[in-house]
């Protein structure tokens, strides 16, 4: 009987290693420089250990960004893969005009536009290229376009942009309040079941339930615009 690795092909595996790479914190569209928000709320107290900002994660993968996101990524997903540009626009233009706030604004369409010239330089597809042609691509819609055009599930790629968001946000938490690198990590761990959650829940959605109910994510983002002293973008 073939073994669970022998049973892959050479384009699964080539597909792992691009989700891998788009993934990585090193993948560069300045995710480490947005804290969505996060960091106003370490300012004013409302996030200030590894249990507070373990159910604001939480609470942005279940009501805010993170649920926006995922039916986002899941429909662009799906455009993509049956090369449907009109429902594709649609998607995209939704995902440019959701955000609440300027900055949140800001922190998909620059990580979208940057994703798209770095993937489609390091591995161009027609998809990829199409998406340079427009002006404003939000983050999910790219990540989950260039997951299509590559054969990468929908399954496999959502819950890897997943847990890349909820990482980033980790990340922001241990620098801003601040937080050892393994409490950071035991937060990554605790995070699992509500993203596995999300990305089975998340295809199911309508594109029109998208949208942010995480009223004060929205409003610590518009805080965050006039906070004296920043690190983050948002």
């Amino acid at each position: 009987m073939p073994t669970h690795t022998a049973m892959r092909t050479p384009m699964a595996e080539a597909s792992l290693l691009r989700l891998l790479a788009w993934m990585s914190p090193g993948f560069p569209v300045g995710a480490y420089s947005y804290s969505h928000g996060i960091e106003y709320a370490v300012a004013a107290a409302s996030v200030r250990d590894a249990d507070s900002l373990l159910a604001w994660i939480e609470d942005v993968l279940a009501l805010g960004g993170g649920r926006t996101d995922a039916i986002l990524f899941a429909h662009a997903w799906r455009a993509a893969r049956v090369d449907d540009a009109h429902r594709l626009a649609e998607v995209a233009e939704l995902a440019a005009a959701l955000p609440a706030t300027p900055e949140l604004t800001r922190e998909t369409l620059q990580q979208g536009q940057a994703f798209v010239l770095a993937a489609g330089a390091a591995w161009p597809t027609r998809a990829l290229a199409d998406l340079r042609k427009t002006s404003a691509i939000a983050y999910p819609v790219a990540v989950g376009v260039a997951c299509a055009a590559h054969g990468i599930s929908l399954d496999d790629g959502l819950k890897a942009y997943l847990h890349g968001f909820a990482a980033n946000l980790v990340s922001a938490g241990v620098r801003l309040i601040p937080l050892g690198q393994t409490q950071g990590q035991r937060l990554v761990a605790a995070l699992e079941s509500p993203i596995l959650r999300l990305a089975t829940a998340a295809p199911q959605a309508p594109l029109a339930s998208a949208g942010s109910g995480a009223w004060t994510v929205d409003w610590c983002s518009i805080q965050h615009e006039s906070q004296h002293t920043r690190l983050f973008r948002s």
